[in-house]
């Protein structure tokens, strides 16, 4: 009797979370072509905008300067490529000094020493963006390649739309299948988020590293990074600032539009999240052992249940199998082949692992390693914007 309950559970949950998932990520899109917004009344201007993008780069030298080019590459939009120089202990400096030589638009910053009570990548952001001359703000990562329309679409759509801030989600190609079904899976934990921003839900937000174009006044007007100093998920936290001060945001899947040194395999985008996941929680150990623990016994009674020849059992695994379907409207956005839907929920224990592994890292060294500094876990909860 317990065992059927459970399964039944199990199945309900399945169910719910597919059919919540879909309904939510039908605001989930593509951010639109240029061909397309420029038959919108917020199309071309006849002045272009200024645009300073910042990049908190530590140790960047294989692939700083590729990024570089490829920003100052943008077309119908004027930028400055401000590049914060963390303490990297490689070539960095040395290729950051030649790419200024050769274009006036690029302006080095370096960090010798990290400042008490700052995260080195918050401290780099804040100073970019103090430097920054233009009307708007793009904060990207030191391995991002953008399109070279990207960044004129992105103001675009913020003119048509009438708000302050544009995000998206970082762009990979994961070389396993494993890789693909985990990146599905991750953007579909951003359901709730896309659809809340995207239809202007009061308490909702969003914010992505890779890609967060925020209007200066709206940013210097919310504190900015600031008030960030030491916040982890700091990127998903200048989206909560930008809220709470009342702005606007747009968030689009990324796919092929930017595309991030990530990770290439399930291996490595787990590797990418161990300081992220627990910091996501707020630092609740209850909830984050909940949420990782209770999701995995959950798929288990979903893969278990069809051996039992019982119906809940069958339901549970049925209910498993309904994740597809959102996964499948994430697949034909990115261009991705069905198999990697298919493949999705069998790989979902991955992303649980993930919050896990986060979770128990952070708890047993008492804090976090990032960028070769240790921040203890009381300074990281007290510093941590609600």
């Amino acid at each position: 009797m317990i065992l059927t309950l459970l399964f039944a559970v199990a199945a309900a949950s399945w169910f719910l979370m597919a059919l919540g998932a879909a309904v939510l990520l039908r605001h989930a899109r593509r951010l639109p072509s240029l061909a397309e917004l420029c038959g919108d009344s917020g199309g071309p201007v006849d002045e272009a905008p200024f645009c300073s993008i910042v990049i908190a780069a530590r140790d960047e030298g294989t692939r700083i300067e590729s990024t570089v080019r490829r920003l100052l590459a943008q077309t119908g939009v004027k930028v400055e490529v401000i590049v914060v120089n963390d303490r990297s202990r490689d070539e960095t400096e040395e290729i950051l000094q030649r790419l200024a030589a050769e274009d006036l638009r690029v302006h080095p910053l370096q960090v010798a020493t990290l400042p008490e009570g700052w995260l080195g990548k918050c401290h780099a952001c804040h100073l970019g963006a103090e430097a920054a001359k233009g009307n708007w703000i793009l904060f990207t990562d030191g391995d991002s390649w953008l399109k070279p329309d990207l960044i004129q679409r992105a103001l675009l759509v913020a003119a048509r739309e009438k708000v302050e801030h544009i995000t998206m989600t970082m762009g990979v190609e994961p070389e396993t299948l494993a890789g693909r079904a985990w990146h599905i899976a991750f953007l579909m934990t951003l359901a709730g988020h896309f659809a809340g921003v995207n239809r202007d839900r009061p308490k909702a937000y969003l914010g992505m590293g890779a890609f967060n174009l925020v209007k200066s006044d709206a940013y210097r007007a919310c504190g900015g990074y600031e008030a960030l100093r030491m916040t982890i998920v700091d990127d998903l936290r200048l989206g909560f600032l930008l809220r709470r001060a009342g702005c606007r945001t747009r968030g689009f899947i990324g796919g092929n539009d930017l595309q991030c040194d990530w990770g290439v395999n399930a291996t490595r985008m787990i590797a990418h999240m161990e300081k992220n996941y627990f910091a996501a929680a707020d630092f609740r150990l209850g909830a984050a052992m909940c949420l990782s623990i209770g999701n995995t016994l959950q798929w288990l009674a979903a893969i278990l249940g069809p051996f039992t020849g019982k119906p809940a059992g069958m339901a549970a695994g049925l209910g498993l199998l309904a994740m597809i379907l959102p996964a499948s409207m994430i697949t034909r956005r990115l261009g991705w082949s069905l198999w990697s839907a298919v493949a999705t929920p069998f790989f979902l224990p991955l992303v649980f692992y993930a919050i896990l592994r986060s979770t128990v890292l952070t708890v047993s060294q008492k804090g976090v390693w990032w960028r070769d500094t240790f921040y203890p876990l009381a300074a990281l909860r007290a510093g941590t914007v609600r």
